[in-house]
């Protein structure tokens, strides 16, 4: 709304609106005519200066921040439409966003429309928005790490421990297994077959603990029995998981059994400091009124530090940041301060960068027809290992079997958790392009097959 100018009468704003519109559109309309029609020689300049215009806002458009912010724009639009889209379809919009960042990158927009793609998304404006992507990860796995409330396992940890783990361990030899298979044809060079082993095994263990939450959430059983023991399951595995993974990159980074030695003891180190003394320190802290912000802060310099110690170590900073958000769960008010303040903006804004980076990494001709076959094993393989692992362990404890059988679809999903580590196996040379490719397929198929899955064991009789 317009606002009021003085006068010498009492003018509505709204009123002057409309008649500063109309005053500074009539002029304009009658310049632009004036421009097309009044002679011979005015089309030529006005053509001229259209040229010019024209060329002015697309030297602007091209600059770094220009194309930055074109990217953001056109990133967030496709990925928060195609999660709308997908959530009417009863799926989580984290798996639209997932899908969106894949179609924006070269095996799709790159394929469809090469020139759009090229002009959107140059090789030099990369760097930059990786970053970014690489903040948005941090974050989100500082809230992730936050959200482990390990304390809240009291009654369910011996019930959680052993289904948790068997739904790893079951997998991951698995996927130790498979890599037999596909080492000759997939391993990179200079990759040893136990490192590529290992990170295929571990790729297949994974379960997305956040997106388990909204899943759990949408479906309205969080609270239930199965809900609460989902929740533990996933909690506990998330964290096993990402402990075997940072031995493995500690392993697998290092060259020689001296420095790997010296990484996992370091690793160990680091994990053990972050548990035992800076878990408790913040279990005992209480957040006076007005300090928030100062928390907040204290919160994110930590987890900064944190993830560049890990760098350093040479286990990626992820790692750090999830361990410090794991020391922060043990204060109920911290962990809902960055649930308020840090997750919207993670997730919102950063991670879209994010599953655009993982799309953008993939090469046009990263699939082949040949690679339908390998993703149907990949994905059975990966399905089979979470089910009967987790059914296995969950019978055995005397769970019914078809809530075993939820239980098992639910830590079946992998979601973006799951990209998170295959980014960090790509980026540490464990994986190829098509691997990688396949691998992110996996990811994609069996979290978005999560809810059709409990449909239909749902609709089985007990």
């Amino acid at each position: 709304m317009f606002m009021d100018v003085p006068t010498g009468g009492s003018v509505p704003s709204t009123k002057w609106g409309w008649r500063y519109l109309a005053w500074a559109g009539v002029p304009l309309l009658a310049g632009l005519l004036l421009a097309r029609y009044a002679g011979p020689g005015v089309p030529a300049a006005a053509r001229r200066a259209e040229a010019v215009v024209g060329s002015d806002w697309a030297h602007h458009l091209a600059s770094p921040l220009g194309l930055f912010l074109l990217q953001l724009l056109v990133l967030l639009l496709v990925a928060k439409g195609a999660g709308a889209l997908l959530k009417r379809f009863g799926q989580p919009a984290v798996i639209g966003e997932m899908a969106a960042g894949l179609m924006m990158g070269p095996l799709l927009l790159g394929s469809l429309l090469p020139q759009v793609h090229g002009a959107l998304f140059p090789a030099a404006s990369l760097g930059p928005l990786g970053m970014l992507s690489q903040l948005g990860v941090l974050m989100f796995l500082l809230v992730a790490g936050a959200e482990l409330d390990l304390g809240a396992l009291r009654g369910r940890r011996r019930f959680a421990f052993t289904v948790s783990h068997a739904g790893i361990a079951v997998p991951f030899v698995l996927g130790v297994v498979l890599a037999i298979w596909l080492y000759p044809q997939h391993g990179p060079q200079g990759v040893s077959f136990t490192a590529f082993a290992l990170f295929v095994g571990i790729s297949m263990s994974i379960t997305a603990f956040p997106v388990l939450l909204r899943i759990l959430a949408d479906r309205g059983i969080t609270h239930t029995s199965l809900g609460q023991t989902a929740i533990a399951c996933a909690a506990l595995g998330d964290a096993t998981a990402w402990c075997l993974l940072a031995l493995i990159v500690a392993a697998a980074q290092a060259t020689g059994w001296l420095p790997a030695s010296l990484n996992l003891l370091c690793v160990v180190a680091f994990i053990a400091l972050m548990l035992g003394l800076v878990k408790p320190w913040f279990a005992r802290q209480a957040i006076a009124p007005g300090r928030e912000g100062r928390w907040l802060l204290g919160i994110l310099l930590l987890s900064l530090a944190s993830a560049l110690v890990t760098e350093v170590l040479g286990i990626h900073a992820l790692f750090g940041a999830f361990a410090a958000g794991v020391a922060v769960s043990s204060n109920a008010q911290l962990r809902q301060l960055l649930v308020a303040r840090v997750e919207p903006f993670a997730v919102t804004l950063l991670l879209p960068l994010f599953f655009a980076m993982t799309g953008l990494r993939m090469r046009a001709d990263a699939l082949q027809g040949s690679d339908i076959l390998l993703c149907v094993v990949v994905i059975a393989v990966a399905t089979v290992g979470k089910l009967l692992g987790t059914w296995s362990a969950a019978r055995s404890t005397g769970m019914a079997s078809r809530e075993a059988w939820r239980l098992g679809a639910l830590m079946n999903t992998r979601g973006l958790m799951e990209l998170i580590v295959l980014n960090l196996g790509y980026e540490l040379g464990l994986l190829g392009d098509r691997l990688f490719a396949v691998l992110v397929i996996m990811a994609l198929v069996t979290t978005a097959m999560t809810g059709p899955l409990l449909n239909l064991i749902e609709r089985r009789k007990a």
